[in-house]
């Protein structure tokens, strides 16, 4: 026999190692979970008690993150289900089951009797058979103050044709697990990595696992070639023939030291393809090399699959870690992954050709010689307008979000030479998510839809409930379903839980008095000098704002960020007190 490659060594002593941590982790969480088994049955016996299906027609799901959105295989509806919310103090975790109806633009919640017990980081893969199924594989549930978790390793269906969970028991499937990714091929359903983790250790997989849809049952696959190391986190997607699954990114992270962990935030992309005839199958790892322009490395970033086999990247974020701190910068990017072509496309908007179309051609009519209508030009309708809002909390934490608001362009007389730098300004207008990671995205009908998700500043958490759709055939502009107020936002310092009813009556009695001071604190912003524009008001009193940021962000926030949002924030307050002047 010959000499085994560095590589078979360094693969085979990665599996002892993972062997031994995961026969670690089991003992010691195996109490931990136990604590979780009692809660988890006491809210199946409370859905238990429910005999009937209830329908009823609701407002858009509460904001939450790591639920499941899927395409209905049958219908022109997406269906969410399960996920968490976080205030601070409390951890919550749901198992509620909302379908969206897309032509209606309307959301009914489904009570089914039976259903699984909440989770969250779980998978739901749909599936056209039967009327429509929805299989759900696997998550956790955490406990309410975020320090035990559960990691569940059950099998659920969704009949949709009679609105019916059945919990599928098979043996041989994957050890319990959240963070994992599931998918369609052919005729079973792959499920690949995920972690596991207790109070004081965790690990992380990279096997890989098949049911079948026609047996209901479990295999694990022996697959040849260089597996993907071990994460959470990553993306799965179907190859368009079927025959296999692409693997690309994830998270992952390793003790160096009894204290000290190190995260791993990784951009490889994997093929894994079945060849060979029924009953004679063979799975085969190999390593792509994507050729194109790659998104930077970013974990807790959704992607779907859209029309002609192109994958559809979204948002997530960059963590930099350092001894005792973490920062993450948050995206709000698309990229495009071609299956075929094995090729990444970062994806740019085009906006609304519409309102360019009928500038032009108001100009083509001027430069004619042609009397414009005023009315018309007054009337005309243009793009919406993006505003960057800063809201500073009563705890300092300055929170940056992008609305949109509809709103008149004064028409401008320019000439023909014009017509690149306005399409520039009309995709500096365009409508888009504000950067998040652990959002919910789903195709259908050739619409990207997205859900939810969130992003922090500082030590705080914003967990969003926002809704949007984009149409990939056209690439314009991001359609806004369900806008996100701020003011909704919920969270819970530690030390609230611990002030004195003495202090609550005079933080009470101070109620009274915050909208006054809030209007006088605005008075001692510089104000603007008449005719200043934007440009010049930012660069006259930047210093004072970054100062001002500074303050709110901490010491610690990064000098871009800070940049960033002061200008965002001198912004606001200038088209605060200087419209209609």
């Amino acid at each position: 026999m010959g000499k085994k490659s560095k590589t078979e060594k360094k693969v085979k002593g990665a599996e002892k190692t993972a062997a031994k941590m995961e026969k670690k982790v089991s003992k010691r969480s195996k109490r931990e979970e136990e604590d979780l088994e009692a809660l988890i049955a006491e809210f199946q016996s409370m859905d238990a008690k429910k005999t009937r299906v209830v329908e009823t027609a609701c407002p858009p799901p509460s904001a939450r993150l790591s639920a499941s959105l899927s395409a209905h295989p049958e219908k022109d509806e997406l269906i969410l289900f399960g996920g968490e919310f976080f205030n601070g103090k409390k951890t919550y975790l749901y198992n509620d089951l909302f379908f969206y109806n897309i032509k209606k633009d309307s959301w009914v919640k489904s009570e089914i009797p039976n259903p699984p017990p909440p989770r969250c980081s779980h998978q739901a893969v749909p599936v056209s058979q039967g009327g429509g199924q929805l299989w759900v594989f696997g998550g956790e549930f955490a406990s309410p103050n975020g320090e035990q978790f559960y990691h569940y390793k059950d099998l659920w269906v969704l009949h949709l044709a009679t609105n019916t969970w059945e919990n599928i028991k098979a043996p041989g499937g994957p050890s319990g697990r959240s963070g994992h990714r599931m998918a369609l091929s052919r005729r079973q359903l792959l499920v690949f990595g995920g972690f596991h983790e207790s109070t004081r250790d965790f690990i992380y997989y990279n096997d890989i696992y098949s049911f079948s849809l026609d047996t209901f049952s479990w295999s694990r696959l022996s697959v040849s070639g260089v597996a993907p190391l071990p994460r959470s986190a990553c993306q799965m997607t179907s190859t368009p023939d079927g025959s296999g699954v692409i693997i690309y990114g994830g998270y992952s992270k390793l003790r160096l030291k009894k204290d000290i962990e190190k995260g791993t935030i990784h951009s490889d992309m994997f093929l894994l393809r079945q060849e060979g005839k029924a009953g004679q199958e063979k799975w085969t790892w190999s390593r792509l090399s994507p050729s194109g322009n790659k998104p930077p490395p970013r974990s807790g970033f959704s992607m779907a699959v859209g029309p002609s086999g192109r994958a559809v990247l979204f948002g997530g974020v960059y963590d930099e870690e350092e001894e005792e701190t973490l920062e993450g910068d948050f995206y709000n990017d698309l990229y495009l992954f071609d299956t075929v072509k094995n090729r990444w496309y970062p994806s740019q908007l085009r906006g609304n050709k519409t309102d360019k179309k009928k500038r032009r051609r108001g100009k083509k009519d001027e430069a004619g010689g042609e009397a414009a209508d005023k009315e018309k030009e007054e009337d005309a309708p243009t793009g919406p307008t993006e505003v960057i809002k800063e809201i500073v909390t009563e705890d300092g934490t300055v929170m940056t979000i992008k609305e949109v608001i509809p709103g008149a362009q004064e028409a401008e007389e320019t000439n023909a030479d014009d017509e690149e730098e306005e399409e520039e300004e009309d995709a500096s207008a365009i409508v888009e998510p504000c950067p998040r990671s652990s959002a919910m995205a789903t195709v259908r009908q050739g619409k990207l839809f997205l859900y939810g998700g969130m992003f922090e500043v500082g030590s705080r958490q914003f967990t969003l409930n926002d809704f949007y759709c984009l149409d990939l055939h056209k690439m314009d502009q991001w359609e806004v379903l369900v806008k996100m107020d701020p003011k909704t936002q919920e969270w819970l310092e530690e030390s609230e839980s611990e002030d004195s009813d003495e202090e609550q009556e005079v933080e009470g009695g101070a109620e009274g008095g915050e909208e006054e001071s809030d209007k006088e604190d605005e008075d001692d912003h510089p104000a603007a000098k008449p005719g200043e524009t934007l440009t010049e008001y930012q660069a006259r009193t930047e210093q004072y704002w970054i100062r001002l940021t500074q303050a709110n962000m901490g010491a610690d926030a990064k000098d871009k960020k800070v940049v960033k949002v002061a200008l965002a924030m001198a912004k606001v307050f200038y088209e605060d007190h200087t419209e209609g002047a």
